[in-house]
């Protein structure tokens, strides 16, 4: 009966040392004290998101968060039209997905053979590449400009996925790196021993295997193009080239005037490609890694 009556207690032992005992009490407490922390976390993430959402419904909404008294689609119907919405989000369509498609076409071919060569400055070069990836957007604008300058490329779209998708390259190598570490080079062996290619295996064996990986850096690449506000407001100077972060401006008027359901409802609108990008991504990934190791020998 005094068994009964005592604490539960869990004993770990470690080798080479000593067990040790942590009553069951103890670890749950760990457990709701963690489970607040993240709680708060989850609805200081939750509360700005639940203001643009009613705002955008609300006719008279403010900076406070509220339920809407009066539901409205005014601010949708005020936003959508083409200068205003259909023409920025389709600039914005243009330059992330072309920065994306660029990037990851280049990053794969350069991180092929630094996965599957040995070069004597390999660790040095992927260490710089790493650097690249620290260098402050804002430290480059002034020899970049000067440069789009030099070239004729100033308000030119492709200049801008251009130079967007060269700031990319160097995180997306080295994160396709990791990923095509993880595919086992003996699939591809059996590839020439049957006579294909490098490039041939690359494309057959290689990139259907790590296509979730892909779709990991697509998303982003993608995602940081999207969101970019620095370098088009830089390079570009007529409002029919503004991606939809440049011209989310028109709604923060003159003297402190903003405009927040209009800028909730636009908000909402630039937000639903990427969720559609990521379910879409999520759908065609599926379980590619199914077949990794299926084929040895």
């Amino acid at each position: 009966m005094a068994a009964q009556t005592m604490t539960e207690t869990r004993t770990i032992v470690a080798p080479g040392r000593k067990s040790l005992s942590v009553s069951a009490p103890r670890k749950r407490a760990h457990t709701v004290t963690a489970s607040i922390i993240l709680s708060i976390i989850g609805v200081l993430f939750l509360v700005p998101l639940l203001w643009v959402v009613f705002a955008s419904f609300d006719a008279n909404a403010t900076v406070s968060m509220r339920i809407p008294e009066s539901w409205t689609l005014d601010n949708y119907t005020g936003v959508m039209t083409w200068e205003l919405t259909w023409l920025p989000l389709l600039n914005s369509v243009l330059i992330s997905l072309g920065t994306a498609v660029i990037t990851v076409l280049v990053s794969l071919l350069a991180a092929y053979p630094l996965s599957r060569y040995a070069a004597r400055y390999q660790k040095p070069f992927m260490y710089a590449i790493l650097f690249g990836t620290g260098l402050p957007i804002t430290a480059m604008m002034v020899p970049v400009y000067s440069l789009f300058v030099a070239f004729g490329l100033l308000n030119s779209t492709w200049g801008v996925i251009v130079f967007m998708s060269a700031t990319s390259l160097p995180m997306a190598i080295w994160m396709l790196k990791n990923f095509m570490d993880s595919v086992p080079i003996s699939l591809e062996e059996a590839a020439w021993v049957d006579g294909a290619s490098s490039m041939q295996a690359l494309a057959r064996i290689v990139v259907p295997l790590m296509r979730p990986g892909i779709g990991v850096v697509f998303i982003f690449v993608f995602t940081g193009a999207w969101g970019n506000f620095f370098v088009p407001f830089v390079l570009l100077f007529t409002s029919d080239r503004f991606p939809a972060a440049v011209s989310i401006f028109n709604f923060f008027g003159q003297y402190g005037t903003i405009a927040y359901g209009q800028l909730a409802a636009y908000s909402v609108l630039y937000a639903a490609p990427m969720v559609v990008l990521y379910v879409i991504v999520q759908k065609l990934s599926g379980s590619s890694f199914a077949l990794a190791g299926s084929v040895k020998g």
